[in-house]
This record gives structure tokens, C-alpha cells and sequence, in this order.
């Protein structure tokens, strides 16, 4: 079996990488996937593997079912589709043709390696019993995310996976590559917003105004201590803002001023907690310089979790189909994903593809306006979904 997925992955590259392509040249923001999902379903068609369309916006779930005798359990395998609103500045001949929406988190990459993994599966589909669901997944990147309106909408109603697995590109890491981490993984991710609201005017007379710029500058410098002096030293947590908007000018001061940012951390109960608190800080200190805060914070995805067991037999099964030298152990990550709904539900595997170029060291970032990926890698990520299914299935 190992060899086969092996000799199918290579075969089966040059189709996948263009599709990847594709699908790369025509990005399609969150809860706007018409035309992606339309590709990937009719990629489907050609290859007859019975599929649903339609489920909570544009996600599909496609279902292969092992022929040989037995019932066999059931592996889902997922990939999100959506883009981000960046503009592109590659100079790729299959860079992204929609202005200023981009595949800058790989998500082109993971949609493609699950057609592939599929791909390989159906035709193996004699040689295992059991059923392989593949769950092609719409806005990841938008709170409220895909991952759990899909299962609002009862994915799972007729097939029950006995295990979900994702994957995500990593750049850092060379192609050929791919890393785990048991146990908690990944933060959880909320988005604050703060309004502050005072007596605007003529910059030169500060005493006869209730300034909100110089109020917003203590309320981010105030919040810093939830991470620094009210989070449990042992807890991982992030309080970060981007986006400060006073629209005033070299001698106007705004009436109004805008704050948005991130609280990230992997434990629910202090999480609750210190939303609490950046309220609390937040309005308390507006009003005692003489203006009011309006606090939105907006619930987003919930930590991520990885199976204990089911990883440390995922990182024995990549070592027999990769060799020990392509796993690497990775660390917790601040950065969130709404497979973590699919986490908090059912046994999960979520790990990391390398699509960077072996050794080059300067690569760029996800989410950067020129993001390229090594496309060797997806030789490794239709492969190792295929076989993680496979194995797991097996026992």
C-alpha cells in the first residue's frame, strides 16, 4: 500500500499542481467560494466519487467507501477553500486574476492535496473497507468560520467520523517535510474592538476637550497587564492590536477613536476571564481621563487539540511513508484555525506540511502579499493524507 500511494502521489502531480493553479489564478474570498466549489465538485464528477454540495454556503463533502469485506470505521480528511484580501505581487504566470483577493495562506495548497488524496483513495478504493469522507470546508478566514455551520448542517448525520485529519502549509519548513504536535496546538481566537468616544477640537487647546487619542494610548498600554500580570504564568496567551484609527489631524483632535485587535490563549476558563477583564480595564480606564469605551469583542474559534493517541500513531504511520529524517516535533502555535470545532467534536489529527524550498532560508511568510509555496510539496500532501486514511482505517 505504501508503495502504491507512493507511485500514485508522483503520478498524479502534475495533474494536482494544476489544479493547484487553477485554483491559485481565481481566489475567492470567505463565504464568496461559488466558482471554487464548482471546480473542485466537477473535478469530482470526472473522477465519480459521490459528493454533496451546497452544505452551509459553498462546502462540499465527498464520500468513498472501501470495497473490501467488513465494515471498516471512517476517516474524514479536510481542506479549506477560501482566500484572503490581499493583493497579489508575484510574478507568477497563474497569480490571482481577482484584484486585491489572494491564496496567501495555501489554502489553494490544501484544497489541491485532498483532490489528490482523493484522487489516489478512489482508485485504491478495493483494497480497504471502511469509508473516507473528504470535507472541502468555506471560510476559514472569517469569523464565524465554515467549519462549524457545516457541522450545524448535519455533515455528520449519516457518516460519524471515528477521526478528522488537516493539514496546513508551512513555509518555514522545507518541502518534504511534515511536523507534529499532540495535545493542545493551536490558540483560540478572539477579535476586540473599542470605541472611545470624547469632546474633539482645536489641538491647541487640549484643556478645553476630552481627548480620546491620548485616552486610547493608556487603554492599549493598561490591557497589556492581562497578559503580563493577570495571566496564570504556565498559560500561553496573546493581547495584540493592529489597527488604531483617529482621523483627526496635525492640530485636530477626533471626537472618536477605533481600536481593533486579537486575544488569543489555549485555556477556555482563563479566556473567559480575561475578556472580562480587557472590558473592564478598558472602560475603566477611558472614563477616569474623562471619555467613554464601547467594548465589542467578537467569540471566535476555540482552541485546537490534537488526539493524543491518534497523533502519536499519525507521526509513526508519516515516519514509515516519509522516513524518520521528514518528521519534525513542532511546537504550540498562537495562531487560530476553525478546524478546531472539528477539534472540540471528534478525535482529531491537525499537522503541518513543509512547502518551503529546501534550503532557502528566505522565504515569506503566510499571509504575505508575495507567498509562494514549493510545489513538490504536494506530492507529500496528497500522499500522506492518503496513507494517514489508509492506516487509520486499518486500525
Amino acid at each position: 500500500m505504501k508503495a502504491q500511494i507512493q507511485a500514485l502521489s508522483q503520478q498524479a502531480l502534475p495533474l494536482i499542481t494544476q489544479i493547484r493553479r487553477h485554483l491559485h489564478q481565481q481566489p475567492e474570498l470567505s463565504f464568496q467560494e461559488e466558482q471554487t466549489a464548482a471546480f473542485i465538485s466537477q473535478q469530482l464528477k470526472e473522477w465519480n466519487i459521490t459528493h454533496e454540495t451546497g452544505i452551509a454556503g459553498h462546502g462540499i463533502l465527498a464520500r468513498i467507501s472501501g470495497e473490501k469485506a467488513g465494515k471498516g470505521r471512517i476517516i474524514a480528511l479536510r481542506a479549506d477553500m477560501d482566500a484572503l484580501p490581499i493583493q497579489e505581487e508575484t510574478s507568477f504566470d497563474f497569480k490571482s486574476i481577482n484584484d486585491g483577493v489572494m491564496h496567501a495562506c495555501g489554502h489553494d495548497v490544501h484544497s489541491a492535496s485532498l483532490l489528490g488524496a482523493l484522487f489516489i483513495l478512489n482508485q485504491l478504493r478495493s483494497q480497504f473497507s471502511g469509508t473516507i469522507l473528504g470535507i472541502f470546508q468555506p471560510a476559514e478566514e472569517v469569523i464565524p468560520g465554515g467549519a462549524k455551520p457545516m457541522m450545524d448542517a448535519g455533515i455528520f448525520n449519516t457518516y460519524k467520523p471515528d477521526l478528522i485529519i488537516g493539514q496546513h502549509v508551512l513555509p518555514e519548513m522545507p518541502a518534504g517535510k511534515v511536523g507534529f504536535k499532540a495535545g493542545q496546538f493551536m490558540a483560540s481566537s478572539d477579535e476586540i474592538y473599542l470605541t472611545l468616544k470624547g469632546k474633539g477640537g482645536h489641538a491647541a487647546l487640549p484643556h478645553l476637550l476630552n481627548d480620546p487619542v491620548t485616552a486610547a494610548a493608556y487603554v492599549i498600554v493598561n490591557l497589556q497587564q492581562v497578559v503580563s500580570r493577570k495571566s496564570p504564568a504556565f498559560i500561553p496567551s496573546v493581547l495584540s492590536f493592529g489597527r488604531i484609527i483617529a482621523n483627526g489631524a496635525n492640530n485636530v483632535i477626533p471626537s472618536e477613536v477605533q481600536i481593533a485587535g486579537t486575544f488569543r490563549t489555549l485555556d477556555e476558563t482563563w479566556r473567559a476571564s480575561a475578556k472580562k477583564l480587557i472590558q473592564e480595564i478598558a472602560i475603566n480606564t477611558a472614563q477616569s481621563m474623562g471619555v467613554t469605551c464601547e467594548v465589542e469583542i467578537r467569540h471566535g474559534y476555540p482552541s485546537l487539540v490534537n488526539d493524543e493517541t491518534a497523533t502519536n500513531q499519525s507521526i509513526e504511520y508519516a515516519k514509515e511513508f516519509l522516513g524518520d529524517q521528514s518528521i519534525e516535533n513542532i511546537h504550540v502555535r498562537m495562531t487560530a484555525e476553525d478546524f478546531a470545532y472539528f477539534s472540540q467534536a471528534y478525535p482529531s489529527v491537525f499537522y503541518r506540511l513543509g512547502t518551503g524550498i529546501p534550503g532557502n532560508s528566505d522565504f515569506f511568510p503566510l499571509h504575505s502579499s508575495r507567498f509562494e509555496v514549493d510545489e513538490r510539496s504536494l506530492e507529500t500532501g496528497m500522499g500522506m493524507m492518503a496513507y494517514l486514511a489508509i492506516k487509520h482505517l486499518e486500525n
